[in-house]
């Protein structure tokens, strides 16, 4: 859009501050990203500098990365425990290319000068994808996937992939576990399945990029800034919070986007509560979509992840409660963590609030908001 004097229009106008918010914040997206991803970077080079030349390695030995991890949690450098500093290293070692697209000023953070880094980063005649465009194009969290790889073959396919297609990082990994690079290898017609692959994929948007767990931490950033999907659920989620604290039915607020990683992969409940009188946890989703599988099936994980590390002495079992809500329609589920105990599930269900208590609440308060809204 050309800013031309003289066509200037009240709409122009408004297309114009548009355009600008939405290229810079595009540009502040990329620019975290790509400080994140070259701060693990240095990390993993760090790491590696220590274990060629540290002059008490011998003292740490295999312990080095549990005890280093120890040391930066309590300094409070986020994401640094001693999954994370391994994968850090392991970013360096495959990706050692990445030190030529370092700015000066950067550079002289480099261990003894650099000489040792330089020396390494020249090393790479497989390399098909220039370092700056794949830092440039691919999140920290893209290539923590790729990484995993050993495979070298494998490892160019997804960065070809997924630059061409711009993926999303939920994307990449829905494609690798589709084994798609192995299909891709089968097929006899490997233009046709790319071409499906491509259609059908979900996108990066730079107003999203914020959004990745890890650039949060590194901000400093809480998850409640950063997590909700929409204005909407985040109105929803505060009155339904109200909602059940003042049932009086034994509800105990605890915590709200609460973190967990399961496996290597950060997760986010809702709402949680401890139930006073059922003396357990409940969880609760919040869902602005139909019913699926999926979703009883992703609040059921979070269910056996607490009954299985946040249970103690003298709990039940924890209880996940599911809303699933359109505009004018709302299905409750509840999601039990493998209850056998026949009297225990009669109890929790008096001292819940009923499926239709709530689906009225929430449908109420939907019609409420967008009323507002209108």
């Amino acid at each position: 859009m050309s800013a031309n004097r003289g066509e200037w229009s009240f709409e122009k106008l408004v297309g114009f501050i548009r355009q600008v918010h939405e290229e810079l914040a595009a540009q502040a997206g990329r620019a975290v990203n790509l400080s994140l991803t070259l701060r693990n970077w240095l990390i993993g080079c760090y790491i590696a500098e220590y274990e060629l030349h540290g002059s008490d390695r011998a003292s740490y030995g295999d312990s080095l990365l549990t005890e280093l991890a120890k040391r930066l949690t309590g300094l409070k450098v986020s994401n640094c425990n001693r999954r994370q500093l391994y994968r850090y290293l392991r970013f360096y070692r495959v990706y050692p290319e990445i030190v030529g697209t370092m700015p000066p000023q950067l550079k002289k953070l480099f261990p003894a000068g650099g000489q040792t880094v330089e020396k390494v980063g020249t090393a790479s005649p497989q390399l098909r994808i220039p370092p700056d465009k794949l830092i440039q194009r691919l999140s920290y969290s893209h290539l923590e996937l790729i990484v995993d790889f050993d495979d070298d073959v494998k490892r160019r396919f997804y960065e070809i992939e997924c630059i061409r297609g711009n993926w999303s990082v939920r994307e990449l990994k829905r494609q690798i576990n589709s084994l798609y690079c192995e299909r891709s290898g089968l097929s006899k017609d490997r233009k046709k399945l790319a071409a499906l692959a491509q259609e059908s994929a979900e996108t990066a948007e730079p107003r999203l990029a914020i959004r990745d767990p890890y650039v949060f931490e590194f901000l400093g950033l809480k998850p409640r800034e950063v997590m909700s999907e929409s204005h909407l659920e985040e109105q929803l989620l505060d009155r339904l919070q109200e909602f059940l604290l003042e049932l009086g039915h034994g509800f105990c607020f605890e915590a709200r986007q609460k973190r967990i990683l399961i496996g290597d992969i950060h997760n986010f409940v809702d709402l949680v509560f401890y139930h006073r009188v059922l003396k357990c946890h409940v969880l609760v989703e919040l869902k602005l979509e139909e019913f699926s599988h999926e979703s009883i099936g992703q609040l059921n994980t979070y269910v056996s992840w607490y009954k299985k590390n946040m249970m103690t002495e003298g709990d039940n079992p924890p209880i996940g409660i599911l809303l699933c809500t359109q505009r004018n329609h709302t299905l409750v589920e509840y999601a039990l963590a493998g209850m056998d105990n026949g009297l225990f599930v009669s109890k929790y269900q008096l001292e819940l609030p009923k499926k239709e208590e709530i689906g009225r609440f929430i449908e109420a308060q939907i019609k409420e908001t967008v009323d507002e809204q209108e």
